[in-house]
């Protein structure tokens, strides 16, 4: 059960068990196994949450590096890695990697092969973690391909091809395997595409079932879409960040982006589902079970693809199970994920530009953008903890000139690990906030953290290398760029 704080940052050589089978099981249960950290946020319920205490509050000032790995990468790091048997594996736009957790020494690397001509193959990222299953890795690229590698060599076992780029799509995020399936979404809200997730058949690369996000005529939802327009072709709804899984229920939560163009006008000022949603949906067909759109009619790509923690918890004396996410639209949300409730609607305004023609494959947001004013010891972010049911704050961290978009790893050791785009790695006290250590890294951390055991040694591992628009906008000019991993232990006394 998630812990009642809620933690987050806001914006204003071989080993012995080297690609061992990863069952259904094994991935259900991550975290029981502390050698191991088999998923994205260290569960399906994607909670960023370990019951690790080897480094705790008392001890943690003597935490330091035990290794440092170069990832060959100038694009950035905001990917974490996951551990297998001794095994720790990071990916990122241009490579895929299999380094000793012990020694940080490589085992094997594959490259990422991208197809010619791809205009973004010099900002390629990868968001969340590694995905594996029965002795492969599965990751995609940002030529849309999903790629399946052989844990133990790196080989390319299969690869399949799911969109194309010259029609504004790419990827970015992590797949998932829910129920024996494996899931992926894609990326390109800003441009003239239509979301959807896949299903793929892990072992063979074989297309199982594809659910669009935004319905075709007649079909469910079709009514929030003008009638007789192409509109909803190119309606956005990406799904660029990953799911979580709860297995009792057998349903997959998803996130959506925002609707396509922002300018309502094409888009009848309708409600445009399913974008800025969450999607509840059948890991075996594609069924959308339910949905709860955070924000309808999006004029401001405030999306709704922040990941989606599930949580069981107490509320009003009664066991419920729930979602939490912290959404760009300035809301936090607690939906009960068994039955979502019905949408609501907030003023907006936007400045929007003058109608020009679509192109297919082209930036057509409709809007006029600019960035605010950051002058000198303003406060841009905060650390936050607070009660995710009252919104009481615990404690809050003010962040001046430069926010935060790693993501937080909480401890049974009382310990909040995160960091910021100006390299630094911090450790949080879980109760009052205050810096407890730090260390500088040689570029960015936009990153999540991970933290594991081996050989009875608890470590701590997180990726640093400055990409994203976030850390470009804010220290682009200051902090160099360089991706690498970096795995902490403490020091003997």
């Amino acid at each position: 059960m998630i812990k009642n704080t809620l933690l987050m940052a806001i914006l204003l050589g071989l080993s012995p068990g080297l690609g061992s089978a990863q069952t259904m099981d094994e991935l259900l249960n991550d975290g029981k196994n502390t050698d191991n950290v088999l998923t994205l946020s260290m569960g399906f319920a994607r909670q960023n949450y370990s019951p690790l205490n080897q480094i705790n509050k008392g001890n943690v000032k003597r935490l330091v590096p035990v290794w440092n790995t170069s990832l060959m990468n100038e694009m950035g790091e905001l990917a974490a890695p996951v551990v297998h048997n001794g095994v720790i594996y990071a990916i990122n736009g241009k490579w895929t990697f299999a380094i000793d957790v012990e020694t940080g020494q490589q085992i094997w690397r594959t490259p990422v092969q991208v197809e010619p001509g791809n205009a973004r193959v010099n900002t390629a990222i990868n968001r969340g973690a590694p995905t594996i299953y029965n002795g492969k890795l599965f990751r995609v690229t940002v030529d849309n391909y999903i790629v399946a590698l052989d844990m133990k060599t790196g080989r390319v076992v299969w690869t399949k091809k799911f969109a194309d780029w010259n029609e504004g799509y790419y990827a970015t995020s992590a797949p998932i395997v829910a129920n024996g399936v494996l899931i992926s979404g894609m990326a390109g809200g800003e441009s003239t595409t239509r979301g959807f997730l896949d299903g793929w058949d892990p072992e063979t690369g074989e297309k199982l079932w594809r659910r669009y996000t935004i319905p075709a005529p007649g079909e469910p939802g079709s009514e929030t879409w003008p009638e007789n327009s192409d509109a909803w072709k190119y309606g956005g709804g990406p799904t660029w960040r990953s799911g979580s899984y709860d297995p009792e229920l057998d349903l997959v939560y998803w996130g959506t982006g925002n609707a396509e163009p922002y300018d309502p006008r094409p888009r009848g000022a309708l409600d445009s589902l399913y974008t800025s949603s969450v999607l509840a949906i059948r890991p075996k067909t594609g069924e959308i079970v339910c949905y709860y759109q955070y924000t309808p009619n999006d004029v401001y790509d405030v999306d709704g693809t922040d990941d989606p923690v599930l949580a069981n918890m107490q509320i009003n004396g009664q066991a419920r199970k729930v979602l939490i996410q912290s959404n760009k639209n300035g809301f936090m949300y607690v939906i009960d994920r068994t039955n979502y409730a019905a949408p609501w609607d907030v003023p907006r305004h936007q400045k929007l530009a003058s109608p020009r023609e679509q192109v297919i494959g082209k930036d057509s947001t409709g809007v006029i953008a600019r960035q605010p004013q950051v002058n000198p010891g303003d406060v841009v972010g905060y650390f936050i903890a607070f009660d995710p049911l009252s919104g009481q704050r615990k404690w809050e961290v003010p962040l001046t000139d430069i926010p935060s978009s790693a993501g937080m790893l909480v401890t049974g050791g009382g310990l909040v690990f995160t960091g910021k785009p100006n390299g630094e790695f911090v450790v949080l006290d879980e109760d009052t906030g205050k810096t407890l250590w730090q260390f500088k890294t040689g570029s960015s951390i936009n990153a999540t953290a991970i933290t594991y055991t081996h050989k009875g040694r608890q470590y701590v591992s997180i990726a640093s290398g400055m990409g994203g628009i976030l850390a470009r906008r804010f220290v682009g000019a200051k902090v160099p760029t360089g991706g690498s991993l970096w795995t902490f232990a403490l020091i003997s006394e």
